[in-house]
């Protein structure tokens, strides 16, 4: 866990220089790191994932990122590629790196708010602009469809706990049903088992996703009656 909670760390501290770069106000934060760092999501996660906020220019704005890692970080990669940019960067040789990716999107009038970015491991907070978790849970329904990563999964289930309802199609909702039957032991118990907190661990290996699946058999009861 220690190293998670210095890379938890790391991810502050580079929000921390995009906010000093006055970067983030054109970015929307997204992706399981945004629900760790401004709602605890119980599990920790590698990336960080945005959005921009309004139309720019992409090539413009790369160069400034790339600019602001390598003035506070050994940079090991950085492209500009056709849907997104992507920036990779360590602190010092031998730590995880932290690889940042913006997509050349623009999300949805109404689909941001801002928020408070902030962690046990880090001594400054970050005032961030991300998606809604009505926004998120749609994301995260597209990424486990598209990918069938255990994580996603793990998120969705987050979601409905806080109270987000399961708003899904028929097709989204067999689709999602389909990666849950297919996970492995293996997914729960290395996959997962490595980033959700301890005393989450043999709940899931347990109990799978039990309450996602139950939350979706009802609604799907529902929509029949």
């Amino acid at each position: 866990m220690k190293r998670l909670e210095d890379h938890e760390s790391f991810e502050m501290a580079f929000l921390n220089l995009l906010a000093s770069h006055r970067l983030t106000g054109s970015l929307v934060f997204g992706g399981g790191t945004m629900l760790r760092l401004c709602h605890e999501l119980p599990r920790y996660s590698l990336d960080l994932d945005f959005w921009f906020y309004k139309e720019t220019d992409f090539s413009g704005f790369f160069a400034k990122l790339r600019d602001a890692a390598s003035g506070g970080y050994e940079v090991t990669d950085a492209q500009e590629k056709f849907h997104s940019l992507v920036v990779e960067m360590i602190r010092a040789r031998g730590t995880t790196k932290l690889k940042i990716e913006v997509r050349k999107r623009v999300p949805p009038t109404g689909s941001s708010e801002q928020k408070i970015a902030y962690s046990p491991f880090y001594a400054s907070q970050v005032l961030v602009r991300g998606f809604t978790l009505k926004q998120m849970f749609k994301n995260k329904v597209s990424a486990l469809i598209e990918r069938g990563e255990v994580r996603d999964a793990f998120d969705l289930e987050f979601l409905l706990r806080k109270g987000i309802e399961p708003d899904l199609s028929d097709e989204e909702r067999k689709a999602v049903t389909s990666r849950l039957k297919g996970f492995k032991k293996r997914d729960f118990d290395v996959k997962l088992g490595s980033i959700v907190l301890p005393d989450l661990r043999e709940y899931y290996r347990v109990n799978r996703f039990a309450f996602l699946e139950e939350k979706l058999s009802f609604e799907e009861w529902k929509t029949k009656r």
